[in-house]
């Protein structure tokens, strides 16, 4: 019996463990996720200091010719007292002086003898950033399961630290099955197809951030089938197209039985691809999907990344839908989930004009997908539809309802 889509994704996430862990340099964690929780060490800025080039002042000197003594530069140590009637010329960035009560940029004196003449009505802490204001010791500033981007590198950097605990990433191999395949650096006959499920898979997976293996493309007999089964046995995912479904060549679940195959669900209530299939062999993750480009590409965007997001350890694992309005009438055949590609310019979504599981092109045009239920027929325009981006990664903490109208 087919299962929802729903109940596919929480198998999903209940059968599939984090990877292991590792420690690697900051330099080298983009796009890694972090294994630990990072607490500030010390304050940032770590000292009072100047927002702008200008003088160190006191209050009361507003409106006066005050003199100048020398100059404090960023970085230097410089341990003077600012008394009344004086100001220290300072730089951006240089810690201020003890007295100090606010920064006067340069542009806003004049000068006269001896010094410069400050503006009337001076502002107490005016142009100073205070230890502590940015970030405070003891502050937690990233939590385990976060996925690290170029800012959250320096927040790592601000604090000196140089290696942190990170998840493994997941390792995928592919491949895909069917007598009719050759790969694109190949020739085919007028009775033969190019290959274009791995390239995209590969493309793909690499994208989301995994470590990608091609097996090659297994002619359609149990034989040639466990040989590439056996070569993908040490990657952690193994992902294929072709031979799902119940034709006289499709051997894709019987050749996976013969290492233990654990079929979790071998269909699923969804067009397309119903036949889409996942389970393990030990602690690997197989995700077998359709032949038809679109299905298998539609259909690896809903389980085969839920797949790599529960292995890559992430606490945002769940789709974040997108709330959109459509873009114009549209009406389909009711009775099963629809998976329904389209593009969203960032207030309506509009379905690709014309689509159907074998198309390749209508992926290059999309750049989000819609879940129609299935006891719909019509969506009006304006409607509010909830988008899945396949361009962008929105994910949440918490499984949210995806399903539109």
């Amino acid at each position: 019996m087919a299962v929802t889509i729903e109940k596919a994704l929480e198998l999903i996430y209940t059968n599939i463990k984090a990877k292991a862990l590792k420690i690697i340099p900051i330099e080298e964690a983009l796009g890694s996720i972090l294994a630990q929780d990072i607490i500030a060490t010390h304050n940032l800025p770590p000292y009072d200091n100047s927002a702008m080039d200008g003088y160190a002042v006191r209050i009361e000197d507003s409106g006066k010719c005050v003199e100048v003594g020398c100059s404090i530069f960023a970085g230097d140590n410089f341990h003077g007292e600012l008394s009344h009637g004086n100001a220290y010329k300072i730089m951006t960035g240089a810690r201020i002086p003890l007295g100090t009560q606010c920064i006067v940029p340069i542009e806003d004196t004049t000068e006269c003898e001896d010094g410069v003449v400050l503006p009337d009505n001076l502002t107490i802490s005016k142009h100073i950033r205070f230890a502590g204001e940015d970030i405070k010791k003891d502050q937690p500033l990233l939590k385990r399961g976060q996925r690290l981007d170029a800012h959250h590198i320096t927040l790592l950097a601000s604090q000196g630290i140089s290696h942190i605990k990170v998840h493994k990433k997941p390792r995928i191999a592919l491949f895909a099955s069917g007598n009719e395949l050759k790969m694109h650096f190949e020739q085919v006959q007028e009775y033969q197809l190019y290959n274009t499920n791995t390239p995209t898979l590969l493309s793909r997976s690499k994208e989301l951030g995994c470590e990608v293996e091609f097996i090659g493309t297994a002619v359609d007999t149990l034989e040639d089938i466990h040989a590439h089964i056996q070569s993908a046995l040490d990657c952690d995912i193994i992902i294929t197209s072709g031979g799902v479904s119940v034709g006289d060549a499709d051997y894709t679940k019987e050749a996976f039985g013969a290492f233990g195959y654990e079929i979790l669900f071998d269909k699923v209530a969804i067009k397309p691809g119903k036949p889409t299939t996942f389970g393990k062999i030990g602690d690997k993750a197989i995700l077998n999907l359709p032949g038809n480009p679109l299905a298998a590409a539609l259909n690896f965007e809903l389980f085969g990344r839920a797949i790599i997001y529960a292995m890559s350890g992430t606490r945002e694992k769940f789709f974040q839908p997108i709330q959109a309005k459509m873009k114009n009438d549209y009406k389909l055949r009711a009775g099963r989930r629809a998976v329904t590609p389209g593009y969203f310019d960032g207030e309506y979504f509009t379905v690709c004009e014309q689509f159907s599981p074998g198309m390749i092109s209508p992926l290059a045009k999309a750049n989000s997908f819609i879940v129609i239920s299935e006891k719909c027929g019509f969506i009006e325009k304006d409607h509010t539809v909830k988008v899945i981006s396949t361009k962008f990664d929105f994910m949440s903490e918490h499984f949210k309802n995806f399903v539109s109208p």
